[in-house]
């Protein structure tokens, strides 16, 4: 039996897969800005869904590029709290199993590419907008090979006043809030809406000439009819994408808040072989390289 977890910027959701097939019942809490208390409540609900069973190995992801070595996240605005703790280590020690972690948004598109809305294409770029800006390239399957993670949110956009920002600082959910002093699904002003398609797309348009995928996937809570829209950034990217004669279908995730838990699902399918081999690293969970 495989634990599965997604650690967001805002929510953290569990889940068991007991066939190592199919995802059980999801439990959501809220991710607590303090490491140590939101790990001891992963911990409680994680023993309510295993129930006695024997958990054979841990995967999922958190929100920020992962130092996959050391099992810690090494930068996140939003989980400063968790920067450097010994999340592989603590995961380890409390189930004595195998840890596999990765980038949150890589998880969600890896669990898209397989059965979501970028199933049956060999190259997906997927874009999440949330409480952050996060993405992944995948490839054949598997996140493709990097050096240090993607961070898609980090990419820096010229803004109409001049001031060169990165996509996440200006249209991320946490932005957002902090900009006008309400969340983002209180906010009801179509020219803060339109204004954000159109940054978006410009970080479309950036993603498709750089990685050249065969499809976009956008996700997140902020890509709906009432905040993103998709039909509107599908526009502006039309309007800025010049270079390619056929540029890719841009299209909305399927999976919705479970799309993280697929992907750790088949991430550490693809990555089972390795959990016997590795069981004597297990004092700070076992982090796999790139095939």
């Amino acid at each position: 039996m495989y634990l599965l977890f997604d650690i967001g910027g805002t929510k953290t959701r569990l889940a068991v897969a007991r066939d190592n097939k199919d995802i059980g019942e999801v439990v959501v809490v809220k991710t607590s800005p303090h490491f140590s208390q939101c790990l001891h409540v992963i911990e409680k609900a994680a023993r309510e869904l295993a129930g006695k069973e024997h958990i054979s190995a841990v995967c999922g992801g958190i929100a920020g590029p992962v130092n996959k070595k050391e099992g810690i996240l090494v930068n996140s605005p939003n989980l400063p709290g968790w920067i450097k703790k010994p999340l592989g280590a603590q995961l380890t020690r409390l189930f004595s199993a195998p840890v596999f972690i990765e980038n949150d948004a890589a998880l969600v598109g890896l669990g898209e590419a397989h059965y979501g809305a970028g199933k049956g294409y060999d190259i997906v770029a997927y874009i999440t907008i949330s409480t952050g800006v996060g993405g992944v390239r995948i490839v054949d399957g598997y996140i493709d090979r990097n050096a240090m993670g993607f961070e898609a949110g980090h990419q820096i956009i010229r803004c109409d006043d001049g001031k060169e920002k990165t996509l996440e600082a200006l249209i991320s959910g946490a932005r957002l809030k902090k900009r006008y002093d309400k969340d983002p699904k209180d906010i009801y002003d179509a020219k803060v809406w339109e204004q954000a398609a159109r940054l978006l797309a410009c970080g479309v348009n950036n993603t498709i000439v750089y990685w050249s995928p065969d499809i976009v996937v956008l996700g997140g809570s902020l890509i709906r009819p009432s905040a993103i829209s998709i039909e509107r950034v599908r526009k502006h990217v039309g309007q800025l994408l010049n270079i390619f004669p056929h540029p890719p279908p841009l299209t909305e995730a399927r999976l919705g808040d479970i799309g993280g838990l697929y992907g750790a699902l088949i991430y550490v399918r693809q990555h089972g072989k390795d959990i016997n081999k590795n069981k004597k690293n297990q004092s700070n969970g076992h982090f796999r390289k790139n095939p």
